[in-house]
This record gives structure tokens, C-alpha cells and sequence, in this order.
């Protein structure tokens, strides 16, 4: 069985299900793209790790990866190995002392741990045939898929705030207060604010 490497290509909010997000991957040797619909729990858990942020305290995932490294656990990949129904199968393929487990999982939690142990991402060609999606990139830059509903997986975040307004010592204190509250979206977007300014 032949695997296939992804990587992860971003989150957008799903045009198709309130409430949900898109995380899209991306074949790493080609350009057909996987939109797999996930709630928002879990979408922040990968968005968080993705913007680079640092909560408080510990999500579930970053709990994981503690106690995983305290029993010397090491998650070697992340096998996306099923496509039923619409809904993806995962697998998380742990080694200790050698020992290699193969632990069942939801996607969205094996993506959200994939990247916080900065392991690999792999799925099936069968999975790909089945589904993935070709985008194309217009002369705009805009994402768009015939036959699809390009919508779902556009790279785009939406702003809620002009934080352009603001300087930059208010910006950092919206963003710790942003974190402390645990609202990584808020945070992530003032975060890109900052970015922006710095030479």
C-alpha cells in the first residue's frame, strides 16, 4: 500500500456546516488538496499550534504531549488509513522503547497532535482518489476547484476588528489579555497586526 505524505495547507471557516471548520491538507508531492469538515473545539487546537501561540495553561492536546514525553512516548506519524461515509479514519503510530503501538483516533486529534510532536502526516492513494480536489489559483489569487464548492477550503481569515487603528503597546496588551481569555482567534489576528509592523 502506497503512502502519501500531506501537509497541512490551512483552516478556513466551512461554508457547508455552522459552526464547523474546513482543515485542508495538501499532498506534498502534488497538488490535490483534502477538505476534511471538523468542529471548533478542535479547530482552535490546531490553529493555536499553527499561529504559534502559547495558552495559559495546557489544552488536552499539549496535556498529551506532556505526559506522552514524560513515559519517553514518541509519536512516529499520523496515518489517515480509512475514508467511510464521508467521515476520515486515523491512526496515531506511537514507539517506546522500541515498541511500536498503533492507536485509533479521530483525525482532527491526531492532526492536533501530529503537529505538536512535529511528525509526519500520511494517508492512502485510494483516500486521495476518493477525496481530493484540484485547486486552481486565479490571476486574483482567489482559490477556486470546478465542481466544487471552492468556498469551503478558501485560505482566508476573516476580520472582525481593524486593529491598524491601534498602536503598537495597546496591540500587546489586547493580545495577552486575548490569550488569557483563551480567544486564540481574537489573538491570532492581533498577532498578525504586530507582525505586519515589524520591519
Amino acid at each position: 500500500m502506497k503512502k502519501v505524505k500531506l501537509n497541512i495547507l490551512g483552516l478556513s471557516y466551512s461554508q457547508t456546516q455552522t459552526g464547523a471548520y474546513a482543515l485542508v491538507l495538501s499532498e506534498a508531492d502534488g497538488n490535490r488538496r483534502i477538505p476534511i469538515i471538523i468542529g471548533a473545539v478542535e479547530a482552535q487546537a490546531i490553529a493555536i499550534q499553527l499561529e504559534g501561540l502559547k495558552p495559559p495553561r495546557p489544552l488536552t492536546h499539549d496535556l498529551f504531549l506532556n505526559v506522552a514525553l514524560a513515559f519517553d512516548i514518541e509519536i512516529v506519524e499520523v496515518f489517515i488509513h480509512k475514508l467511510e461515509e464521508g467521515i476520515f479514519y486515523a491512526e496515531i503510530v506511537c514507539e517506546q522503547n522500541s515498541n511500536r503501538i498503533r492507536v485509533d483516533s479521530r483525525t482532527s486529534d491526531a492532526i492536533a497532535l501530529a503537529l505538536r510532536f512535529e511528525c509526519p502526516i500520511f494517508t492512502t492513494e485510494d483516500i486521495i482518489e476518493k477525496a481530493g480536489i484540484i485547486m486552481e489559483f486565479d490571476e486574483s489569487g482567489e482559490v477556486g476547484e470546478e465542481g466544487d464548492d471552492s468556498e469551503m477550503i478558501k485560505k482566508s481569515k476573516v476580520k472582525h476588528i481593524d486593529y491598524s487603528e491601534y498602536s503598537s503597546e495597546e496591540l500587546n496588551e489586547m493580545l495577552e489579555a486575548a490569550v488569557a481569555d483563551e480567544d486564540y482567534e481574537k489573538a491570532s489576528e492581533i498577532r498578525d497586526e504586530i507582525n505586519k509592523r515589524k520591519p
